[in-house]
């Protein structure tokens, strides 16, 4: 006579950010008991998620490092408006990192292989998010308006070449738009962008923070239990799992998956993976009841930003700081984002009269620019889903289901190797 069937384990998600949340409502469906780790307010302040770009675009598959970006680098750096800059005290520290980083994007080789496999994360974005708002009750927050690259003029779109031909070659269509046709289809950006391509598959999301927030709910309402509190490590038993140690105690368990963004590094090398990840730390500032703003998000080519209409007004996102996790905030650089922001919309007015919000929020960014999803080498019960850099909002949702897939030992979505930490050994 045939037992009862066994019960699924329970899985402690270490992070309740975009990753987080999607993993544990995926594994909720599933038929996992699922326990929510994060010291702060799901989509809070703190979180990524709270203050990014906002895209969902399948279109953003161009890996950050590409072939002769060591030779733009020190330009970067000298110009004070610059998108990047680099905290000469931890140099050393990050020099290894930014040797990879320079080294993924050295051949064409390497950086078409790295545009197919974030293809396969951001295909569906717009999609599946819009699915997961609507399980929440929330689906307004998605909109599936389109996305424009804007350009001085077509030699500017020409010189990005490479890039559009990385996305071509994964599926990404676009309407090239000039001269009068840009001005009539986006009346509010300066004239002096002569041309844009219009990537209608894109999406975005009305507000980040809310977005993750109403998961969260969404995941609590399918049975997951959420303790307020930091992990800081593991208990094991025999070999296996046992806990998650947190500052306010152990939280017994069967399985963990660490998506606890930029902090996860310290928790993967506890569970024997020294994963080279850093923190991309980026800005964005909000202009409330702004006077002229952009119909879709518009990503100005010279500014290098994402300009997207928010529920709390016109934000403009971006900026590369690397510096440490924990150091303070560098608001110079969200000056940049607002001066940009003011050129690009002329309508705007002065940048004194606005009123602006500014934020600050760290990117975990691995430097081959893809996401580590797998299982740690220490431990067959640990899985990590970190690492997403630029992309993490758009690919949480496949990313949760990867993670459901690796601990039921399901069929993945996508190929699980390419994402292995196993690259880093």
């Amino acid at each position: 006579m045939s037992g009862a069937p066994a019960k699924p384990p329970h899985v402690a998600v270490i992070g309740a950010g975009i990753v987080g949340v999607c993993s544990a409502i995926a594994l909720l469906k599933g038929g996992h008991s699922v326990t929510l780790i994060e010291p702060g307010a799901p989509g809070g302040e703190q979180a990524a998620s709270y203050g990014n770009g906002a895209w969902l675009s399948p279109a953003s598959i161009v890996p950050m490092s590409m072939p002769g970006l060591w030779r733009k680098v020190p330009g970067y750096l000298r110009d004070p408006e610059g998108p990047l800059t680099i905290s000469p005290r931890h140099l050393p520290r990050l020099a290894p990192w930014l040797v990879r980083f320079l080294a993924a994007g050295w051949s064409v080789e390497k950086v078409t292989r790295t545009a197919g496999l974030l293809a396969g994360l951001l295909r569906d974005a717009p999609a599946r998010h819009a699915q997961l708002a609507a399980n929440a009750g929330q689906g307004d927050l998605i909109r599936r308006d389109g996305l424009l690259y804007a350009y001085p003029d077509r030699a500017a779109f020409a010189a990005d070449a490479l890039g559009w031909r990385l996305r071509r070659e994964n599926g990404v269509a676009w309407q090239e738009l000039e001269g009068a046709a840009l001005a009539a289809f986006e009346p509010a950006l300066s004239p002096r962008y002569g041309f844009a391509a219009l990537v209608e598959a894109g999406g975005h999301c009305l507000d980040p923070g809310a977005h993750v927030t109403g998961l969260a709910r969404h995941a609590q309402a399918l049975g997951a239990r959420r303790v307020s509190a930091r992990a800081t490590g593991f208990t094991f038993a025999n070999g296996r799992l046992a806990a998650v140690a947190t500052d306010q105690g152990p939280v017994p368990c069967d399985r963990a998956v660490i998506a606890a963004g930029a902090r996860s590094g310290a928790l993967a090398a506890l569970a024997g993976d020294r994963v080279p990840l850093e923190s991309e730390r980026g800005y964005h500032v909000e202009v409330e009841d702004p006077a002229a703003a952009p119909r879709i998000p518009v990503m100005p080519s010279d500014g290098k930003m994402g300009n997207t209409v928010t529920r709390g007004g016109l934000r403009a996102s971006g900026q590369v700081e690397l510096s440490s996790l924990d150091a303070p905030p560098d608001w110079r650089r969200a000056d940049i984002l607002l001066r940009h922001l003011v050129a690009t919309y002329p309508g705007l007015g002065p940048a004194s009269a606005l009123k602006v919000r500014r934020w600050q929020g760290n990117r975990p960014s691995t430097p081959d620019g893809l996401p580590v999803i797998g299982r740690a080498s220490g431990c067959p019960d640990i899985f990590h889903a970190f690492g997403h850099g630029h992309v993490g909002l758009a690919s949480g949702p496949v990313t949760g289901e990867m993670v459901a897939a690796l601990v039921t030992g399901a069929p993945s979505p996508l190929p699980l190797e390419p994402f292995s930490c196993v690259r880093f050994h």
